[in-house]
């Protein structure tokens, strides 16, 4: 299968874990209308996206909520598991870890790491907090791909240079500030005050 594009990665991921709380609440297939409905969009989008990875329904069931979720997760999971680490350990690195841990299998939280001398070895359900000099060394040893970026702004930029240098490939940065990487590391940003005043905004244009 090619790249998918961004948009529908993301909708594939919101539609498994909708339908995994359906499955929590005992519910064994699901209508592209029922989907939609969850996921506020189109059931034309919803059939879409299933039809863009070859998945169809079980005639007048709907989806099988097990066996599409298990597609999903061919497709956009990798094919063994990544290691994950948090840069930045102070609240929201926590509360983004404490969140992490066992979502999903095939991504593993790992490491964190932080320059406070405090936290320095310090552990999060089993996490272990690493000083910041040890970046490239624990990059190597624990084989970690993907790095949540949370320190404080000024930081931000040199700390991903770090990252990249250190043999990261991936880069979730919840800082308030855009960074700059190489063209091949994938880049998420994670923008909380941009996002709360988008809301912000069409709260006020729809009253």
């Amino acid at each position: 299968m090619k790249t998918l594009p961004e948009k529908t990665v993301k909708r594939l991921s919101e539609y498994r874990r909708t339908m995994l709380r359906c499955l929590d609440e005992g519910k064994t297939h699901i209508y592209s209308y029922e989907l939609a409905d969850l996921q506020n969009i189109t059931a034309v989008q919803v059939r879409r996206d299933i039809m863009f990875i070859g998945y169809s329904s079980q005639g007048r069931m709907g989806y099988d909520i097990r066996d599409l979720t298990n597609v999903i997760g061919k497709i956009i999971d990798p094919g063994e598991v990544m290691n994950l680490a948090i840069v930045g350990y102070g609240n929201l690195g926590k509360a983004v870890s404490a969140y992490l841990l066992n979502r999903r299998p095939m991504l593993k939280l790992v490491a964190a790491f932080d320059i406070d001398p405090r936290k320095i070895g310090s552990a999060l359900s089993g996490i272990q907090c690493y000083p910041i000099e040890r970046l490239r060394e624990m990059i190597t040893s624990l084989d970690i791909r993907i790095a949540i970026l949370s320190v404080p702004s000024p930081a931000a930029q040199e700390t991903a240079k770090a990252l990249v240098a250190s043999g990261i490939r991936g880069i979730l940065n919840f800082t308030t500030i855009n960074i700059n990487v190489p063209p091949d590391i994938s880049l998420e940003e994670m923008d909380i005050i941009t996002s709360i005043e988008k809301v912000a905004y069409y709260i006020k244009h729809h009253r």
